[in-house]
């Protein structure tokens, strides 16, 4: 009589090569264009899209996946929201499992919360969402995955160092038609789902990397699109009793791995 075991081993087998199977099947039935031109004129679109608005608001769904030294995939989620008002006022948060953090903006002073650990940090930036991220990552090092979609012009940054552009026809983000447009740089492996219509927005954002160790993902969805702002939207409070950190230690507020990871060598 077979063993449990051994029925057990067949189905896992048989799953596996069934999902291998579904995949390279996909992959050579999906409808795929090369047409750089088409697909640089849907970047545009989405591009002119967004640098119209001056006020707009969204929740996300984030996930970054990492891969383990022991050739594990893990994805660590979090969620949140953006609210943004043109030229200089922007509030992000991002909830997940280890970290609570919040970054507003008032275009003349940066202040980042972690809620979690009752921490805060200010910084005098002057000048619009864009002085603000650039100076972010100049200064400090800090780097936030697209936050180049906030900007106006957002193509600007998106096409920096691209060396390849590609339609891969239509895929479906939370029931809306996206054009999928793939990019690639020295650095990157980049997909954006533009969806189709009068609202050329982006709806999932995602950054493979190929120049760090293990080749870690970061995938931004988002959802409930909506073109205005409530000034409650913009607002930020640093909780009673907060300990203030100097611009030494953004790295703790800004952190995307648990206590429990051990970041290696890239």
């Amino acid at each position: 009589m077979e063993s449990n075991l051994m029925r057990t081993k067949n189905h896992d087998g048989k799953g596996r090569a069934a999902l291998v199977g579904a995949l390279v099947v996909s992959a050579l039935a999906s409808p795929v264009s090369a047409d750089e031109t088409d697909a640089k004129a849907i970047l545009a679109a989405m591009s002119d899209y967004m640098t119209e608005q001056q006020n707009f608001a969204f929740d996300f769904d984030s996930t970054l996946d990492v891969i383990t030294i022991e050739g594990r995939i893990i994805s660590l989620t979090s969620s949140g929201t953006v609210a943004v008002d043109r030229p200089g006022h922007i509030r992000a948060a991002r909830r997940g499992g280890f970290a609570d953090i919040e970054m507003g903006f008032d275009g003349e002073t940066v202040t980042l919360i972690g809620r979690q650990a009752n921490i805060y940090s200010q910084l005098p930036i002057e000048g619009t969402i864009r002085t603000m991220i650039e100076t972010l990552h100049t200064d400090y090092d800090l780097v936030f995955p697209a936050a180049n979609l906030l900007m106006e012009d957002p193509v600007s940054t998106l096409m920096e160092g691209v060396t390849d552009v590609e339609n891969f026809g239509v895929g479906v983000i939370g029931g809306q038609n996206c054009d999928h447009i793939v990019l690639r740089n020295s650095e990157l492996d980049i997909q954006i789902w533009i969806a189709q219509g009068e609202m050329p927005r982006p709806c999932r954002y995602v950054l493979s990397t190929r120049d760090v160790a293990l080749e870690p993902r970061y995938t931004v969805q988002i959802n409930n699109w909506r073109n205005t702002v409530d000034p409650d939207e913009l607002a930020i409070a640093i909780p009673e009793g907060a300990t203030k950190l100097d611009s030494d230690a953004l790295r703790e507020l800004t952190k995307d791995f648990p206590d429990n990871f051990s970041v290696g060598a890239e």
